[in-house]
């Protein structure tokens, strides 16, 4: 289906726009009141609702992991321009400020209405999320030990 593969290419972009710091196009396709949440206890996880708060969680993405690479391995696409839902497994790495390798994998769930992003949902390993956060901050990274953004 042609929608499926735009939307595909869409999100695809998307993941080189984070992998590229280029974070106002990463979030280009963001409705203003999104509602974006990531699981785990760390400076990452959390719920927030809004573009500028998840355009503030990506610069600290970048920050606090600045050289994260994500692999999109997977992309699933359904349902219709109003209402879609799009999973994309992927796989995340990283060098550590103490040499120390972060490696997480996970699954983003996009909840999509007419090219908007209305809710995106990250599943991953929080544990390896806060190990590596918790690496950084020892490290003397500060940012990767601040209270989640909401």
């Amino acid at each position: 289906m042609l929608y499926g593969y735009i939307v595909e290419k869409r999100i695809r972009q998307t993941f080189d726009h984070v992998n590229n710091h280029r974070w106002n196009e990463a979030v280009e396709a963001v409705a203003p009141h999104i509602h974006h949440r990531v699981s785990g206890v760390h400076a990452l996880g959390g719920e927030r609702v809004g573009k500028e708060a998840v355009r503030s969680w990506f610069e600290r993405l970048g920050h606090v992991l600045p050289n994260l690479h994500i692999k999109v391995n997977k992309v699933w696409v359904k349902g219709w321009p109003w209402d879609t839902t799009v999973f994309v497994q992927w796989d995340g790495k990283a060098t550590l400020l103490n040499g120390a390798s972060y490696i997480n994998r996970g699954l983003h769930v996009f909840t999509l209405r007419w090219g908007k992003v209305f809710a995106l949902e990250e599943f991953q390993d929080s544990q390896a999320a806060a190990f590596g956060l918790d690496g950084q901050a020892a490290s003397g990274l500060k940012e990767a030990a601040a209270e989640q953004i909401v």
